[in-house]
């Protein structure tokens, strides 16, 4: 038991869901502009800086021992969603699209307070594929779920999984 404590502390101050918090005690989340028009081939989804906003705050609550705080949080995050695109991904023997992909893609900047060269500036971005007879009204929930999920853990890992 002891080389367990002792490995834990050696590490860093970690919880049990591996984000590394050192000294800091508070986050905040600034709202996330959706910029997805000006990339050319996107689109804006409306609502989408909310969710994803929201989606990114749950992450850190639920996988880190911070508090979230409106303003002079320990950590900052914020950026803009820069890229809301469907392409077609492969074709058909009738030269038709047999599968869409959406793509979103969001530029973040994190700050620490507390260790400043942890501080990042970096685009994440994920994707889903859906069936090119679908809507995307169909699979859109879905889909951000899935990407957002995918987004906010690569930003969770890469702001406080620093092993």
């Amino acid at each position: 038991m002891l080389t367990v404590f002792t490995s834990l502390v050696s590490c860093g101050i970690y919880n049990f869901t591996g984000g590394n918090v050192g000294t800091a005690v508070t986050f905040q989340v600034n709202y996330f502009q959706n910029y997805a028009t000006q990339s050319p081939g996107s689109t804006f989804e409306p609502g989408m800086d909310r969710d994803f906003t929201l989606a990114l705050q749950d992450r850190i609550l639920n996988q880190s021992s911070l508090d979230l705080t409106p303003s002079n949080g320990d950590l900052v995050y914020e950026g803009e969603i820069v890229e809301y695109r469907i392409s077609p991904m492969s074709a058909t023997a009738q030269q038709t699209a047999a599968q869409n992909r959406l793509s979103i893609g969001i530029a973040v900047r994190f700050y620490n307070k507390t260790k400043e060269d942890a501080d990042f500036e970096r685009r994440f971005s994920f994707f889903y594929d859906y069936p090119a007879n679908a809507q995307l009204s169909s699979v859109k929930s879905e889909a951000h779920e899935i990407i957002f999920e995918r987004i906010t853990q690569d930003i969770f890992n890469e702001s406080l999984a620093d092993w």
